[in-house]
């Protein structure tokens, strides 16, 4: 891992370099599902969606969480990446990252995803929100859900109950990771992450709230944590080596008796020994009593925590601020920022902290038939 840096320019808009990958700031898109693709395939809103976020101006732009099985969608319309028709759409949106971009080409990645226990749930327009912005409440078989599976037959209160996965059935998980970074490869995306937060199947293993198996996959923090090992490094096996690997973790369960702070910390020191390039801190999502007090910066500490690690670390959580955007990265409290629903809101945010920050305009980002936008 390698960093730019510039004494003259805000943190903000010094590049970051993980491995062979350069993001031109450190403004990067978070990803949010956006429950519009059909049979998993992104589509025309998909482009639309991201390639606004890149003409805007982000350093890096990451898609919503693609299942790397039918089974693992959230929802019946999540996008997916377990097929070449898949590949091929993708494709379209990573040529658009790498020709249309302010700075020439913006670097793209893909979140590699599987909902475990949390699969097969309405759209949050259409069954409400469980606090991850995912829909409230399972799918009926007969209106296009499934059956879906855990670490443990205990279900997310208001779902259904999962079947609890074999070890055969959890190495075939860990395999079709592997092949969906293989498709990565294949669509032209520049990184993958690794979902492994917000009370997803990888983040199922880790809590013990939902993980309450005996064999080798379940008990101590050895055995919680040895899916997470399992799917890196079959990642990494077939992922192009000059090319990074994030994993996103919920750095708490917010619950008494959950995964904790401590415990990302130390898997974040795992992963760093297994070719993972930063950790992407978030939290929660587990278990619907988790007490959470939203509010500006609000999980910022929790990266601070596990960049103890000595894992690069990326923030995000109610960042919606440039000079409080500034501020995180000046005061070392992560390497990146990731935004989420203030980039909903705003596509080309990074073009207004540029200007906020007082980016001169030719170097701030704005695509050439945007730059009269950056004139006062």
């Amino acid at each position: 891992m390698t960093t730019d840096s510039s004494d003259t320019s805000p943190h903000l808009f010094t590049p970051f370099t993980l491995r062979g990958v350069t993001a031109p700031n450190r403004i990067w898109l978070a990803p949010m599902c956006q429950y519009s693709a059909t049979d998993g395939v992104p589509n025309d809103w998909h482009l639309a969606h991201l390639g606004a976020r890149v003409t805007g101006g982000f350093g890096l732009v990451i898609t919503e969480a693609a299942a790397v099985l039918p089974e693992g969608r959230i929802s019946p319309e999540d996008a997916g990446i377990w097929n070449d028709e898949q590949v091929a759409a993708w494709r379209r949106i990573t040529d658009f990252a790498h020709t249309w971009s302010p700075y020439g080409s913006t670097p793209i990645g893909v979140q590699l995803a599987h909902a475990g226990r949390k699969a097969s749930t309405w759209a949050p327009w259409r069954g409400g929100q469980d606090g991850t912005g995912a829909g409230r409440g399972s799918v009926p078989l007969d209106q296009g859900g499934w059956e879906t599976q855990g670490p443990s037959e205990v279900a997310f209160e208001g779902y259904a109950e999962p079947a609890a996965l074999s070890v055969d059935e959890i190495a075939a998980v860990v395999e079709a990771f592997a092949d969906g970074a293989r498709r990565a490869e294949a669509a032209g995306f520049d990184l993958v992450e690794l979902h492994a937060a917000h009370g997803y199947l990888l983040h199922q293993f880790l809590s013990p709230l939902a993980n309450t198996r005996t064999d080798a996959y379940g008990g101590s923090f050895e055995n919680r944590v040895r899916i997470v090992l399992e799917t890196v490094d079959a990642v990494r096996a077939v992922w192009s080596e000059d090319k990074p690997l994030l994993v996103r973790i919920s750095a708490t369960d917010w619950v008494e008796g959950g995964w904790t702070v401590g415990e990302s910390t130390e898997l974040a020191r795992l992963l760093r020994t297994r070719g993972v390039d930063l950790v992407d801190v978030s939290s929660g999502g587990a278990d619907p009593r988790q007490k959470i007090t939203p509010g500006p910066g609000y999980q910022v500490h929790l990266a601070t925590a596990v960049a103890e690690s000595g894992m690069p670390v990326g923030a995000v959580g109610e960042i919606t601020d440039p000079q409080q955007a500034e501020d995180v990265l000046a005061q070392g409290q992560a390497d990146v920022v990731l935004l989420a629903r203030a980039a909903l809101r705003e596509p080309a945010w990074p073009q207004r902290a540029a200007n906020a920050l007082g980016v001169a305009w030719r170097e701030a980002p704005y695509p050439d038939q945007y730059t009269r936008g950056a004139w006062r």
